[in-house]
Order: structure tokens, then sequence, then C-alpha cells
């Protein structure tokens, strides 16, 4: 808003202790708006206070951590088709969440992997600046855990070329 657009209660200084920001829109009051506008325009790349240093909240985060996050889904999507084929040919599921809903419907199968894993990968992404269990911070979890279905699928492909 220009300057010269402002009322003069706006631009009168408030009594103590008032509100002296002027903003035209709260964007804390919508979630589907904060998230927009955080996302296109980030602020916080660091903790502002000493007290924040502990637990940052940012909403900006490296291009490094969203292509793993990314890159973890894909995985994740391959691990699910890939368990898929293997069980069809014969192997069983070795994880007994995933043991619960793979032997039923095969879309309910995938969703529920893609919905857990998508859920914890945006979890430790929002807090992808904080320490777990004071000796890895969250970001580091999920660069690992992109090495770790590397790995996996690089495993179940030497599966499914030996099964069929």
């Amino acid at each position: 808003m220009p300057p010269d657009a402002r009322t003069t209660a706006e631009l009168t200084p408030p009594a103590a202790g008032g509100e002296r920001r002027v903003q035209s829109r709260d964007r804390r009051e919508s979630l589907l708006y904060s998230l927009l506008y955080g996302g296109l325009r980030p602020r916080r790349h660091a903790a502002r206070r000493l007290e924040d240093q502990l637990r940052p909240i940012v909403d900006w985060h490296g291009p490094a951590l969203l292509a793993s996050a990314f890159l973890i889904l894909v995985l994740c999507v391959a691990d699910a088709l890939l368990t898929l084929r293997l069980i069809a040919a014969g192997a069983e599921e070795a994880n007994p969440v995933m043991a619960l809903v793979v032997y039923g419907d095969a879309r309910r199968f995938v969703l529920t992997k893609l919905a857990l894993t998508g859920g914890g990968v945006l979890l430790l992404v929002a807090c992808a600046r904080f320490r777990v269990l004071r000796l890895l911070r969250a970001d580091t979890i999920v660069h690992g855990l992109l090495v770790a279905y590397l790995l996996l699928i690089t495993y179940e492909l030497s599966l499914a070329s030996d099964l069929g």
C-alpha cells in the first residue's frame, strides 16, 4: 500500500503497548493462504531469537532437502510396486505393519505406504533444523532415509531379477 493511501488512523502511533504493524490481512487466519504465502514468499531462513536456536521454526529450506524429500516419495511408490511384484512371485512382506495391508487390496497398500512415508517426511522437513535425541538434525535423517531407500530399491531389483 503506498504511504499516501494510508488513513490518518494508520499513521498515528498506537497507544502504549498497542499494535504497531499495519497489515491488510493476517496471513495466519487461513491455513491454506498461510501455506501458500509462506511457500511462495519465505522469510524465515534462521531462528530470530537466541532462545529459538534450540528449536528453530523456519519457512525456507534448501533445495537439497526438497530434492531428497521428493525422491523419497518417488522411491516409496517404486518400493510399493516392487513389493507387490515380489509378493506375486512368492516373496513375503518383512515389515509387520505393512504385512497387515499388503495381502488385501493393492491400491490400499500403496496409498497406506505413501501416506505413512509422506507424513513422516513432511514432519521431518517441518522440523528440519531440530535435533532428534540431541544427536542428529532432522534434515540429516531425511538424507539418510534417501540413501536407505536407494539401497532398498537396489536390493528389491536384485530379488526381482532373481525371481523372474
